[in-house]
């Protein structure tokens, strides 16, 4: 059974940092596209950031580009997305995401949510200013 498990989330000042990971049970890791996803109340649910299989090709939203930084161990079949400079706006739940069978060639262009197959259950990021 395919399980993702995120980890890393709480509450920090604005100007502060996280680090979230999330780690997948129960597929092969190597042959998927990882993401990050967050929902704010009341909001759409967006991509954040992706990476490809290899770790080579990386996608940013423009929203979070320059703070954030996503990066996979395929040693440990874990995914990670550093925070930094957080701002009131990123409050939000926070998903990894996986899409089975995915070379990271159109990642460049984003992270479509119908895409990704597996989610996790979310973790929870609040940045007070």
């Amino acid at each position: 059974q395919v399980q993702l498990v995120e980890s890393g989330g709480g509450s920090v000042q604005a100007g502060g940092s996280l680090r979230l990971s999330c780690v997948m049970y129960g597929y092969t890791w190597s042959s998927l596209c990882m993401g990050w996803f967050r929902q704010a109340p009341g909001k759409e649910r967006e991509g954040v950031a992706g990476i490809s299989p290899n770790g080579a090709t990386t996608y940013y939203s423009d929203s979070v580009k320059g703070r954030i930084t996503i990066s996979r161990d395929n040693a440990k079949n874990t995914l990670y997305l550093q925070m930094n400079s957080l701002k009131p706006e990123d409050t939000a739940e926070y998903y990894c995401a996986a899409r089975p069978r995915c070379s990271g060639a159109a990642l460049p262009f984003g992270i479509p949510i119908r895409d990704f197959q597996y989610w996790g259950q979310g973790t929870q990021v609040t940045v007070s200013s």
